[in-house]
């Protein structure tokens, strides 16, 4: 049966995380000289200049999707490199602070949660489905601050590698970067499935070591991993807060 609270919960939660993403792309790309988001109308926290719909249903249903890329002109930033890098590292960064406020308000909430014990009625019922919203709201943007910090274009983590790559070396990769990116989705999409015949030989199944090492042909089996570790750290981090502890 399939669950349609949770998915409207999830779709909120992509929608707000997207939107606020791609705006923190434009809004320090303006701060910093380019004005190209602002002209398309870019700036705004209008999630419907954001969004892409078949990026943010894949998203919803697959875990993994996307919005409209914010235009950027490298030709109006003072230093090209160094402005590139901060834009782009500011929808990450986004995430990352919204993984932690959510996780703050989960921590809160799941206390109060317990704190009604079995009552029945209105107000637990409003506190699960909050619950059940800020936990999405925390692991969805940690997943999406530590997918977008792959440095594989034309994620956001490639870009940062123009501080420390060859001239020469950089815009190869940014020319080559669509055949990049479609090796990358092959690696998420087929992953988990050569993974999962590599582990049914015999001398795999039976060593230790080598079925860990197959993993990283999984790119969503390390990815959940990293999601599940950043998210214990920061939950673990609210909770020794005396007044959150449940």
């Amino acid at each position: 049966m399939i669950d349609f609270k949770y998915y409207a919960l999830s779709a909120l939660a992509v929608l707000i995380s997207l939107t606020v993403h791609e705006f923190s792309h434009a809004y320090i790309a303006d701060k910093l000289g380019d004005r190209t988001a602002r002209s398309l109308g870019r700036l705004t926290l209008n999630p419907i200049k954001h969004m892409d719909f078949i990026g943010a249903l894949c998203m919803l249903v697959f875990k993994f999707g996307w919005a409209k890329p914010v235009p950027i002109n490298l030709k109006n930033f003072r230093k090209p490199k160094r402005d590139f890098a901060l834009t782009a590292i500011a929808g990450p960064t986004s995430n990352i602070i919204l993984s932690v406020i959510s996780g703050f308000f989960y921590i809160l909430c799941l206390n109060n949660l317990y704190d009604l014990g079995t009552m029945e009625g209105f107000l637990p019922n409003l506190l699960y489905n909050l619950c059940q919203f800020l936990l999405i709201m925390h692991l969805l943007n940690i997943g999406l601050a530590i997918f977008n910090l792959i440095p594989i274009p034309p994620l956001d983590g490639s870009r940062l590698l123009g501080l420390v790559l060859p001239p020469k070396a950089y815009y190869a990769m940014l020319k080559n970067e669509r055949y990049i990116y479609y090796g990358m989705l092959a690696w998420l999409l087929a992953g988990d499935y050569v993974a999962l015949i590599l582990r049914k030989i015999p001398v795999i199944a039976d060593t230790a070591w080598l079925n860990g090492l197959v993993g990283i042909f999984s790119l969503s089996d390390i990815l959940g991993i990293a999601i599940n570790s950043v998210s214990g750290w920061i939950l673990d981090m609210w909770a020794l807060l005396p007044f959150l502890k449940i």
